[in-house]
């Protein structure tokens, strides 16, 4: 069985076909269990399957939230993907990229729905992993002219920032997180954070939050008053209780379940509500989605078949 690393996946990418082909394959018909979380060590083990008529994939990952400080990245994870009809392994490959690359097409994708159609500063906070491929996708999806980044290691978000030296796009770093959430169209948080870095009082109306980092209940990026102020969109329903964005607001009140207005299928198909207005606050939050895995490993897996 072959195994694609993360540059043999960079390879493989093309940015409008996969956007398209991850939009196109959400529509159709799946299956997706609740993941399974195991704690360990302070850390988390998440096994997440998925599989529609011909393939079946998983894809192990471990996440590490004090790795950051180690200067290694917070997840790591392999997927494996399978015949769905002989269950014979077909191929694996690196699931920390493949996640980076899934995760901000399915943001981008559903900014591209809930955004203001002028939007065109973007703030990323959070320089890990995920950052580059969050401005590249959202770039790619919305009319983005100007980049913020801002991260607790300000030499950190300034490293991300000259990978995009030589580019269109003007790409700087913040200073004053405050600020930078005042001034931005789109703001997109990735980060494992326990306690709330985006304030409601900081967000002015019209403003796209997308909101990646929380995937457990005790992990939260955004405060009361911004849940509050603002509409909820779901990658997928067990968000209501895996992240602490979702799960803690709806538990005290905050957040009614009159106010999540749908989940990704369901913006990509035009079944839900999308934004009803220029003023309005709207919220994105992903906790992670294997039906997106699966869409990212058969289109690679269908790339390298056309290689080979």
């Amino acid at each position: 069985m072959k195994f694609l690393s993360a540059k043999a996946l960079d390879g493989l990418f093309n940015r409008k076909a996969f956007h398209r082909h991850l939009a196109d394959f959400l529509k159709a018909d799946l299956h997706m269990p609740q993941r399974t979380h195991h704690d360990f060590a302070g850390n988390t083990l998440l096994m997440m399957p998925a599989w529609n008529d011909r393939f079946l994939g998983v894809k192990t990952a471990t996440v590490a939230p004090g790795n950051g400080a180690l200067g290694k990245p917070v997840v790591h994870a392999v997927y494996t993907l399978f015949d769905a009809q002989t269950g014979e392994p077909l191929l694996q490959m690196d699931g920390q990229r493949l996640t980076a690359l899934r995760t901000a097409t399915a943001s981008a994708l559903a900014a591209k729905q809930l955004a203001r159609p002028d939007a065109r500063h973007l703030l990323v906070v959070g320089a890990g992993a995920l950052c580059p491929e969050l401005i590249r996708a959202h770039a790619f999806e919305l009319p983005i002219e100007e980049v913020s980044i801002w991260n607790r290691n300000p030499d950190r978000a300034r490293q991300v920032a000259r990978c995009f030296s030589e580019v269109s796009l003007r790409v700087n770093v913040a200073e004053n997180l405050a600020a930078a959430a005042a001034q931005a169209d789109v703001i997109s948080c990735a980060t494992p954070s326990a306690e709330p870095l985006l304030h409601g009082s900081w967000i002015r109306p019209g403003t796209h939050i997308d909101l990646v980092g929380s995937y457990r209940p005790d992990l939260r990026e955004a405060d009361d008053e911004l849940i509050r102020k603002a509409d909820v969109w779901l990658d997928n329903p067990a968000a209501v209780v895996e992240s602490g964005d979702i799960a803690v607001p709806l538990k005290n009140g905050v957040l009614t379940e009159a106010r999540i207005k749908g989940t990704l299928r369901e913006i990509l198909s035009g079944t839900c509500e999308l934004r009803q207005s220029a003023e309005q606050i709207t919220v994105f939050k992903s906790v992670g989605y294997a039906l997106e895995d699966l869409a990212a490993a058969t289109w690679f897996f269908a790339k390298k078949k056309e290689k080979a």
